[in-house]
């Protein structure tokens, strides 16, 4: 079967998406982030053959024009943990890797070297410098229950996940930073204006 990556995020809605960035620079400037950050993503992503592209939205009903030929599908109810669960278990037979939709860095060499590291371990993450991760992928021999008990939207995101998987190899990523915050975003400027 063909590898799946799913793309995790919120539908662009005015004051629904980046709210923390949002008190900063205003609801319409992080709109125009978040909508900026998904469609470069999913352009990259949709454009390699070599894995199938799915977006995984939140409301599951929200209306969306996408900015490329990819299927969508519900994250459904419950915390990130339990969304994360339900859209792995779609692809039981299948390594999947998840990709958030908030780390401006994040590309489609991202999701190939998540599936060359899927090669020799049976999971992989892409640690935030936050303490969280903005990817994870799964070999089909995965965890019954890879989310449990992790403290979500906290410094603990990963550490709590990784005790999920004791005992098991897990593959490291480079570390990234999310733009959560007006210097955040000063940062990512200034990083873009280095290249």
């Amino acid at each position: 079967m063909k590898d799946v990556v799913i793309v995790f995020a919120r539908a662009p809605r005015l004051g629904a998406v980046k709210r923390r960035l949002a008190r900063e620079i205003g609801a319409r400037a992080a709109l125009r982030f978040h909508v900026a950050t998904l469609t470069r993503l999913i352009r990259g992503l949709a454009a390699d053959r070599q894995y199938r592209t799915l977006l995984a939205i939140t409301p599951d009903r929200a209306a969306l024009r996408l900015p490329a030929p990819v299927t969508r599908m519900p994250q459904g109810r419950g915390n990130l943990g339990l969304r994360m669960h339900r859209a792995f278990w779609r692809f039981p037979h299948c390594r999947v890797v998840l990709i958030g939709s908030d780390i401006p860095d994040a590309g489609p060499d991202d999701v190939r070297a998540a599936f060359r590291a899927l090669g020799g371990a049976p999971a992989v993450f892409g640690p935030a410098a936050d303490g969280g991760y903005w990817l994870v992928g799964l070999a089909p021999s995965r965890p019954a229950r890879p989310f449990a008990s992790v403290r979500w939207s906290t410094e603990h995101a990963l550490a709590d996940t990784l005790a999920n998987f004791a005992g098991r190899r897990v593959a490291m990523m480079r570390t990234l930073h999310d733009v959560d915050t007006a210097a955040d975003l000063v940062r990512l400027r200034a990083q873009e204006d280095d290249r």
